[in-house]
């Protein structure tokens, strides 16, 4: 294995380009090695993921002549998205519903899905959980009246393009809008996948690193998009060395579905690049538990072994993940592959989103399926996200009864009535 991998040198970040744009290699490189820490001998070892069944045979049908170094390879992965109804249909028996969506010329929001995503999506099953989350159906033409583009209003607390100002001490910086693979159910479908290719101003950005040097009181900055881990090595690491030699940003953070979506981009090279601007937390997106592929899980443990802390964020959807069971087996999961669920969120209004919505109770109800009946650590802070701005607003299901004299009465997990002597209660009765 060449000097290069072997090495974590440290090096003066590239400068920034005038008219900066990604350009995805004709050709993958002739070497490619997918890296996996040893934990045992802290040793960098070439070693592949076996992938899962599923991807194997999807392989063997669609990629039969693709050698294992293009489809390892994360720009081979991006050229090769499918991204229209024409190309779904090759590897889909598309539904009714679908097959309408494709027909409607005022399509809402672009499709592509990875090939490697792809692998994972039952041919024959419309009705599959992974499925429903990336495939266009009809009912995405059915707007209701509390829908909106920016349900969130992102846009009033936008102080420069790109930038979302809206808790005292942190920014959310949208880097670019492109994503591998679109979420049906995606929050920011104004932005992103508006455009055919990833095209990037380093003006949009710089703008917002002098709105962040200017602003003392942010000390924590959340790369967003689109997906930040689709831009290459270089340009992540311009924006992060900025942001690392602003003196009050304590903590970035990245925001990405890429380990999910596209696990060949956590690459050696990506992760040595990362580690050298900690304190760097991700938050990554999940759905569903059938994502926690071999493929998925060597992406997390590489990033993990590197010190970088995984959190989860997983939108609760209709049909999709809302059962107890489903999301006890994804969080239990990703425990096993040290992601820390973080974030339950119930799914914002966006325009055409009504099918994939819950009722709150659903999402109260899973929390309360969870508490007491698997680790403290694999309970994720079941929210909402205000309509209007409101900012993150958590939910719990009622385990307080109120006080009886000075016990205040609490319902455990079991449904059994426990009496705790509260001094706020002591303190009024006396």
């Amino acid at each position: 294995m060449g000097e290069d991998l072997l090495h974590d040198e440290e090096k003066e970040p590239p400068s920034p380009l005038p008219g900066l744009e990604v350009v995805f290699p004709p050709h993958p490189p002739k070497r490619h090695l997918k890296v996996v820490w040893n934990r045992s001998s802290r040793d960098i070892s070439t070693s592949e993921p076996q992938p899962g069944i599923r991807t194997l045979e999807f392989r063997k049908e669609f990629f039969n002549a693709i050698s294992d170094a293009h489809w390892n390879n994360w720009h081979w992965q991006l050229r090769h998205r499918i991204t229209g109804f024409a190309e779904l249909e090759r590897f889909l028996c598309l539904s009714d519903q679908e097959r309408e969506a494709g027909t409607r010329r005022e399509t809402i929001f672009p499709v592509s899905v990875t090939p490697y995503y792809m692998s994972l999506l039952e041919k024959n099953n419309p009705l599959q959980s992974l499925r429903r989350t990336v495939i266009p159906v009809a009912c995405e033409h059915v707007h209701a009246p509390e829908e909106s583009e920016d349900p969130l209003n992102e846009e009033n607390d936008t102080p420069v393009p790109g930038l979302v100002h809206r808790y005292p001490d942190r920014v959310l910086f949208m880097v670019t809008d492109f994503c591998s693979t679109y979420c049906r159910y995606c929050t920011r479908s104004r932005i992103v996948g508006k455009r055919q290719a990833c095209r990037l101003s380093p003006a949009r950005w710089q703008a917002g690193l002098d709105y962040i040097q200017a602003t003392p009181t942010v000390r924590d900055v959340l790369l967003s998009g689109g997906d930040p881990l689709t831009l290459s090595d270089d340009l992540l690491e311009w924006l992060l060395s900025r942001l690392r030699r602003i003196p009050h940003v304590e903590i970035i953070r990245i925001g990405t579905k890429a380990p999910v979506v596209l696990p060949q981009r956590i690459t050696a090279g990506l992760v040595r690049m990362l580690k050298r601007y900690h304190p760097l937390w991700m938050s990554i997106h999940f759905t569903h538990p059938d994502e926690l592929t071999p493929e998925t899980a060597a992406a997390c443990q590489r990033l993990a072994d590197n010190g970088i802390p995984l959190g989860s964020q997983t939108v609760l959807l209709a049909g999709v993940n809302d059962r107890v069971d489903q999301m006890k087996r994804l969080f239990q999961g990703l425990m096993k592959i040290r992601v820390k669920p973080y974030y339950l969120y119930q799914c914002d209004p966006i325009i055409g989103s009504g099918h994939f919505r819950t009722p709150v109770a659903r999402g109260l109800e899973i929390i309360q399926g969870l508490r007491g009946h698997t680790s403290g650590y694999a309970v994720p802070a079941y929210v909402i996200d205000g309509p209007g701005g409101g900012g993150k607003i958590p939910l719990l299901p009622d385990y307080v009864l109120g006080h009886e004299g000075r016990d205040l009465l609490l319902k455990n997990y079991q449904g059994r009535v426990c009496r705790y002597p509260d001094p706020a209660a002591s303190l009024t009765a006396s």
